[in-house]
């Protein structure tokens, strides 16, 4: 994060990972996550699903997709969330390339298309 002064203010302006800025250690794995949940939360909405009719779909207790829903992801892999927007009807690619020159190491991002 970095600091500026805005008509006198001080603030701070965020790195675009929330979990990054509040420290979590494992923030790019949450942010990912989150936005694989955020994903599947407006997938089920688009497709009119109650909640327990999309915890049969993705095989899940429905209580356990309540929790996911409202941001309780820490018990879920990645794949776990991959494979549920499999079952609603998505792709989902890996794409491995190389990073620019600019950049030493490499960054994990979600691209919805």
């Amino acid at each position: 994060m970095s600091k500026r002064k805005v008509q006198g203010m001080d603030l701070e302006v965020g790195t675009g990972n929330v979990y990054a800025d509040l420290g979590y250690a494992d923030a790019d794995e949450m942010f990912v996550k989150a936005e694989l949940v955020a994903e599947i939360a407006e997938i089920i909405k688009r497709k009119g699903l109650t909640q327990t009719q999309a915890a049969v779909l993705l095989r899940m207790p429905q209580p356990k997709l309540s929790n996911l829903l409202r941001g309780q992801f820490r018990g879920f892999s990645e794949r776990r969330l991959m494979d549920c927007l499999l079952k609603l009807g998505r792709d989902v690619q890996i794409v491995v390339k190389a990073t620019p020159r600019s950049r030493k190491d490499g960054r994990l991002s979600v691209v919805f298309g």
